[in-house]
């Protein structure tokens, strides 16, 4: 039987959460907190579950990014990604890597913007495959609007289904650490939360 590992990469990969990491590699921390504190109803709002998570992103999002070049954009995330190594745990790639070893289909599944996660994983080339939040794109320019659902949820098992629709014919290990990846460690055979920390290799199962 195929194994399919599916991976959620801010907080489980990662020590950060990337989006905010972006956002200050690109504007510098005075414009981030700037951008924060205007959007900080929303965000309150979003933690107290009265406004949508993806209709708050999206708003933080095309702050910060509406009118860029889509070229610039690329760039920046391929920039990002070079430059921040660091924030990708170890034991995290470790597992990839034997996954790949052991014959696994590996995908990353991520409610960040899929432009700047995968350029964290070139080193795999196609032996990876990324889902995540897509941005849409007219003339050129980033429009500030997301050209998919948030995957972030419910999401993150649509897109899970969309590349392996046939349940029966894999058995499926998820890493994740948050609230947006409890329907995809659910729906996992074998789901590990807030895996790769000190001390342990793959945390603890659901």
């Amino acid at each position: 039987m195929k194994e399919v590992c599916a991976f959620d990469f801010d907080g489980t990969l990662t020590t950060r959460d990337t989006l905010l990491e972006f956002i200050r590699y690109v504007h510098g921390g005075g414009k981030m907190l700037m951008g924060f504190l205007l959007h900080s109803h929303l965000l309150v709002m979003m933690k107290l579950r009265l406004y949508p998570n993806w209709k708050a992103k999206q708003r933080v999002f095309s702050w910060f990014f509406k009118g860029m070049s889509v070229s610039q954009f690329e760039d920046y995330c391929q920039a990002f990604a070079r430059d921040s190594g660091r924030l990708m745990r170890p034991a995290g790639l470790q597992r990839i890597r034997q996954a790949i070893a052991e014959g696994s289909d590996v995908v990353i599944i991520s409610a960040s913007i899929d432009d700047w996660v995968r350029p964290f994983f070139d080193e795999f080339g196609e032996k990876i495959a990324v889902e995540g939040t897509r941005i849409e794109v007219r003339d050129n320019v980033v429009t500030g609007r997301f050209l998919t659902a948030n995957c972030y949820g419910q999401e993150k098992v649509n897109r899970l289904l969309a590349r392996y629709p046939y349940r029966a014919a894999y058995h499926l290990t998820a890493f994740g650490d948050s609230r947006g990846d409890k329907e995809l460690l659910e729906y996992a055979d074998m789901g590990y939360y807030k895996p790769f920390r000190s001390g342990r290799d793959f945390g603890e199962t659901r």
